[in-house]
């Protein structure tokens, strides 16, 4: 995933929305707050920024962390 001036395709856009979708999906019902789900929505963005190697570990350990992983 490439970052163009902070400006996303649509693929990209779909795969960040399936990536945050699977985290907030991971958390107990409890947990599912807007400020946790804002607080995912931030790390996801950042890990992106940060480059697709860092994307990958994330999405690495949320597939861990889900209870159908």
């Amino acid at each position: 995933m490439k970052l163009c001036s902070g400006v996303f395709d649509p693929e990209e856009l779909s795969a960040l929305g399936r990536l945050y979708d699977g985290a907030v999906d991971a958390l107990p019902p409890s947990m599912r707050s807007p400020e946790n789900c804002a607080a995912i929505a931030k790390l996801i963005l950042e890990r992106t920024a940060a480059g697709e190697a860092e994307l990958a570990r994330l999405a690495n350990l949320l597939i861990t962390l889900s209870p159908e992983g």
